[in-house]
């Protein structure tokens, strides 16, 4: 199928955004706005370090009027403990090393969980804010595993879903671009969580998260206000 009926194919169909709340997934949820006919999101309960990340996300599909879902996923927590279900493991990243928010398998089981709830609703597309380029060496952000992923999960439940990844090849500046180019650019950054410490807009500025976001920004702007002049 060439490129311009698959895309004309898209406005006529459904999709279901995994959604964290965050400046990645609020950004693919723009776009799959912008690109489907219906969207839904999925946001999981894995008793990640910060509630207020579940929170954030029910906000802002209610103010985006997309029907969201919230499922509990408790169970991950227990099966692969991390600096971000747990609060006594602090952040870290040390070099050659993965760093201590990855959590096994997360991936890997929203995934899954997303294409089960994607068949109920009759959605064809699953969208999810993965990145390779930015990924801090998560196995599972990488393009090879969600390609991967989708031909089992279509194996698996003899299925044709699509896994989109809008965001694989960019890094953040070219998140925040893409952000802008949606018109979402202060939506994104004034009302998503992104920061491990809990901290809504441009977060704590001190955990690995929010100094990749605002080096993106920073990134960004700058050459926004060049391109200006």
């Amino acid at each position: 199928m060439r490129a311009s009926k698959r895309r004309k194919n898209m406005k006529n169909e459904k999709a279901i955004v995994v959604f964290s709340g965050g400046q990645d997934s609020t950004t693919c949820l723009f776009w799959a706005l912008q690109q489907f006919k219906e969207v839904e999101c999925v946001t999981f309960h894995y008793n990640q370090r910060h509630h207020l990340e579940i929170q954030s996300a029910a906000s802002i599909a209610e103010e985006l009027g997309v029907k969201h879902h919230l499922l509990d996923m408790s169970l991950l927590s227990q099966l692969a403990p991390s600096a971000l279900t747990r609060d006594e493991i602090e952040i870290t990243e040390k070099e050659g090393e993965l760093p201590s928010t990855f959590v096994p398998g997360r991936n890997l089981v929203f995934l899954s969980f997303a294409s089960i709830l994607a068949k109920q609703v009759n959605a064809r597309h699953i969208v999810t804010g993965v990145c390779e380029t930015d990924f801090s060496g998560y196995p599972d952000c990488r393009d090879q595993f969600v390609k991967s992923c989708n031909v089992t999960i279509n194996l698996a439940m003899d299925e044709q879903l699509v896994i989109h990844t809008p965001l694989m090849w960019l890094d953040k500046a070219e998140t925040w671009e893409l952000a802008d180019d949606l018109g979402a650019l202060e939506f994104v950054r004034t009302k998503t969580l992104t920061c491990y410490n809990g901290v809504i807009s441009d977060g704590c500025g001190e955990c690995p998260a929010c100094r990749l976001r605002k080096k993106g920004l920073d990134a960004y702007l700058a050459k926004k206000a060049g391109a200006a002049k």
